[in-house]
């Protein structure tokens, strides 16, 4: 048997978090599984809403090493098709019984299940308890206030024997957009949600939990979600979403030929291409990052851009001078992860003016790497 949790849990960020360890918990106390039950690829890639705009927090591996690193048992990863987008609540629910052995399925708030959206309240009060007489609910055990209900419902018709479990906290897991009216588990935003980032755990120039986990930082955004997160990154503002995160973001990928200029005026780069092609990139502009390779750990700084000073018409590029670095890395994983924006991206009259803000850049970034963040 087992205590189960479903959704796309995109970034696997705070939110995510309390809902997981509610269910860690509870399939301690119960002496069963802790399970997930996600699905790639997205929902909007299948129903087409909006696909070209799609961005991701996560690729399908971080995600399951963020939500295994939460200390669920178990990632099960489910095809999205339009067949599976078909299911009901009912037919989900079910689904999760039969297949995984579910007698508790945890449901963040407000999330909606199946093609006919259903809620959590909306299942207690549509023929679970009513189609049999002797069906019983009770609270199991007393929520505090700031916690998660849990409800047990015994004799369900085709649900024998399972729970649903509630978060009753709104700013921990929000709903967001509706456009998923076909889409079986809940919102695609509201559940593109992960856990602890495999880079900052990699990448221990500092402890995690003290550069990343900015825990009052978050609970004075209005609600965590990874809507919010996706619009803090797009505008640069790498520190709110670490600290919606709970984590670092991070870009994984392979270190690529580029023009070598940098390394003519003193800044060799890394130039990076990511080996998820939907991965978010933060906007255009200078990053203090950490830098994994080679199985080291280093300081960068990273440019995200266009390159305006070195010609037009020039695609986007990811490129990371890495601090006290000097080692033929092509062809090789890399993986950065931001802590600051230093400034935009912006074209100089020359490469010499362009070397010098560079000296001040680096400084910059090695400033914030260890200043006291929050």
């Amino acid at each position: 048997m087992a205590v189960v949790t479903t959704g796309f849990f995109d970034g696997v960020h705070l939110g995510h978090r309390h809902l997981l360890e509610t269910v860690v918990s509870s399939a301690r106390e119960r002496g069963e599984e802790a399970v997930v039950v996600t699905f790639w690829p997205h929902p909007r890639t299948v129903l087409q809403q909006d696909a070209r705009e799609l961005r991701l927090l996560s690729s399908l591996e971080e995600k399951k090493a963020l939500l295994l690193a939460a200390g669920v048992d178990r990632v099960e990863v489910l095809s999205f098709t339009r067949e599976f987008a078909a299911m009901t609540a009912r037919e989900y629910l079910d689904m999760l019984r039969d297949r995984y052995g579910a007698s508790l399925v945890v449901m963040g708030y407000d999330n909606r299940i199946g093609s006919d959206r259903r809620t959590f309240s909306d299942l207690l009060a549509e023929g679970y308890s009513s189609e049999n007489a002797s069906a019983s609910l009770r609270p199991l055990p007393q929520p505090s206030a700031a916690g998660p209900s849990l409800l047990c419902c015994r004799g369900w018709h085709n649900f024998q024997g399972t729970t649903l479990h509630q978060q009753t906290d709104p700013s921990f897991c929000p709903t967001e957009s509706p456009n998923s009216s076909l889409c079986p588990t809940e919102s695609p935003d509201s559940s593109l949600c992960p856990i602890e980032s495999p880079a900052a755990s990699l990448c221990p120039i500092e402890s995690p939990a003290a550069s990343y986990c900015h825990t009052e930082r978050a609970k004075r955004v209005e609600r965590i979600s990874s809507t919010q997160i996706r619009n803090a990154l797009m505008e640069g503002d790498v520190e709110t979403a670490n600290a919606m995160l709970g984590y670092g973001y991070g870009l994984h990928g392979v270190v690529v030929a580029g023009n070598q200029l940098g390394r003519t005026i003193g800044f060799p780069t890394a130039n990076m291409k990511l080996y998820e092609p939907l991965k978010l990139v933060p906007a255009g502009g200078v990053y203090a990052v950490d830098v994994q390779v080679l199985g080291r750990c280093c300081q960068g700084m990273c440019n995200i851009g266009v390159r305006p000073t070195v010609g037009a018409a020039n695609g986007l590029t990811i490129e990371t001078n890495i601090f006290d670095f000097n080692e033929d890395i092509y062809g090789l994983d890399i993986t950065i992860t931001f802590r600051r924006r230093i400034r935009e991206e912006r074209k100089f009259a020359s490469m010499e003016e362009l070397k010098a803000q560079l000296i001040q850049d680096e400084q910059r970034c090695k400033n914030a790497s260890f200043a006291p963040r929050g």
